[in-house]
């Protein structure tokens, strides 16, 4: 089966020294997931991931137009076998969250520790993305520039 193309935002913060990283469960499984979803016309990848973001958790930010790197994961589709997806992750950095947002009865979201957080997902490469993070923050901060979002 072919794999699809998706786009996703790792939303972080820096709180006390420490890179913290805003997860979200999923809908159907209640999984802990970054913000992501489908190509959006109209908008460039970052730009669909920081929609993605405000869509599924509220929040408000920067995103890097520079990706993080990819993971990938079969999205379930009842009754339908799993779709395999590659992930596109773009940091965004956090400004402010949102109180009302399109999916705030549908999801729950919480901030941890990127090392806590790699502990929470599923995806053995979106772990690893984490762990990066973890140790060089410095890989979120893109020199070029930011989109400005919302």
């Amino acid at each position: 089966m072919l794999c699809r193309d998706q786009v996703g935002a790792l939303c972080w913060r820096q709180n006390r020294g420490v890179i913290e990283v805003l997860l979200v469960t999923s809908r159907d499984t209640g999984r802990w997931v970054i913000p992501k979803g489908w190509p959006m016309p109209g908008r460039s990848a970052p730009e669909a991931a920081a929609r993605e973001a405000w869509e599924e958790a509220g929040v408000l930010g920067e995103i890097s137009e520079a990706s993080l790197g990819h993971y990938s994961y079969a999205k379930r589709r009842l009754p339908k076998r799993p779709l395999p997806c590659a992930v596109t992750v773009f940091p965004l950095r956090v400004e402010g969250l949102a109180n009302r947002f399109p999916e705030r009865k549908e999801r729950q979201r919480k901030w941890f520790a990127a090392r806590k957080a790699a502990r929470k997902v599923d995806e053995p490469e979106l772990r690893a993305i984490f762990l990066q993070v973890d140790q060089h923050p410095a890989l979120l901060v893109e020199e070029a520039g930011t989109l400005d979002q919302h």
